[in-house]
């Protein structure tokens, strides 16, 4: 009897388990007003060998509103995994955030173009070979001191014309359904937004100047080049972190980050164009508990498309390591990629 129980209490263990690192992707909160749209931004270089890119997104405060979150490089939880951000997903009465996750495969992202590889489906800024992560650099930013894993895939062209900054999927957003690819890769086995990674959103939250009620829709903060490192504004140059005041919440005004020059002003005039419903339903907002307790990741925009295609490998082995971090001049990101033939080279 004994021995019957412990095999039960074994299985229940085991069953929940699965339900927490299968979880598919979870609605954290939603809210009644949409999500601004996704502003165009410079991509700092990789720092760390092995470090992997995760778009910038718009995240909500149930008191402040959308403030957005910038893109960095962070190292991924295990070797062979790769990130799937987070979107924000409309059904025609709310907007509802969907977890990011890691994973062996790219799942559905809501066919929402973050740029940088995330073109709306798959990603085409690298891939894994063996232990060791291979750097798209047609396609990313790296730092080619401490980088030297690359490659150039040219099934990207260039088309100088941006049209879509669209942050959600659904009705007046993008209309993108998962792929069989996508719907396969729900099944697998997911990991959690890292504490690195939730840490990064919730220093992002206190910062005031990354709120649209601040910034209308032009975060003085778009990117970083890892968690708690460089801060870069929308044009690539070095922006500061906004001091709030702790006593009411409102910014320091002696404190401003760097504001865009003109060209980015033009570059970004779309931004203020985001489907919004009545400006009086904002403070509706709905909680859902997530399936796992990740925090969510969403959006970024810069204008990549990469290829349908999704090449990975996943085989398992140590965690990459941090090297020494070099500076290096970020990436301006101004162009839309469409597949055409495929020609490799390795540098």
């Amino acid at each position: 009897m004994k021995k019957t129980a412990k095999i039960l209490m074994v299985l229940l263990i085991a069953s929940l388990a699965a339900i927490k690192t299968n979880a598919q992707v979870s609605i954290g909160i939603s809210v009644r007003i949409a999500p601004p749209a996704l502003p165009v931004y410079s991509q700092p270089a990789c720092p760390v060998d092995g470090y992997l890119w995760t778009p910038g997104y718009w995240a909500y405060d149930q008191d402040g509103g959308y403030y957005w979150v910038p893109g960095v490089w962070v190292a991924p939880p295990r070797v062979g995994y790769l990130w799937t951000p987070g979107y924000w997903g409309y059904d025609g009465s709310i907007y509802a955030y969907h977890q990011g996750y890691w994973g062996t495969h790219i799942g559905f992202y809501g066919g929402v173009n973050y740029g940088y590889g995330y073109g709306g489906s798959g990603y085409g800024g690298g891939r894994w070979s063996g232990n060791s992560f291979q750097y798209n650099t047609a396609v990313v930013n790296v730092n080619r001191t401490v980088v030297h894993n690359t490659y150039i895939n040219n099934t990207v062209v260039n088309n100088v014309t941006v049209n879509n900054h669209t942050s959600f999927n659904g009705p007046g957003g993008v209309t993108a359904q998962p792929r069989p690819e996508e719907r396969a890769a729900e099944r697998d086995q997911h990991v959690q937004p890292t504490a690195e990674q939730q840490n990064h959103q919730q220093v992002a939250g206190k910062d005031r100047s990354q709120f649209a009620s601040a910034n209308n829709g032009r975060p003085a903060t778009t990117a970083m080049n890892k968690v708690n490192g460089n801060r870069f504004n929308q044009q690539g140059h070095t922006a500061k972190a906004q001091v709030t005041d702790g006593a009411n919440g409102n910014p320091d005004r002696n404190n401003h980050a760097p504001a865009g020059d003109n060209a980015n002003d033009r570059a970004n005039a779309n931004a203020d164009k985001a489907a919004q419903p009545d400006a009086a339903n904002n403070n509706a907002v709905h909680n859902h508990q997530p399936a796992n307790n990740a925090q969510g990741n969403n959006q970024n925009e810069a204008n990549r498309r990469q290829p349908a295609q999704n090449q990975n490998h996943h085989n398992q082995a140590h965690a990459p390591r941090p090297q020494q971090q070099h500076a290096a001049p970020a990436r301006q990101q101004h162009q839309n990629h469409r597949p055409q033939q495929e020609h490799e080279k390795h540098r």
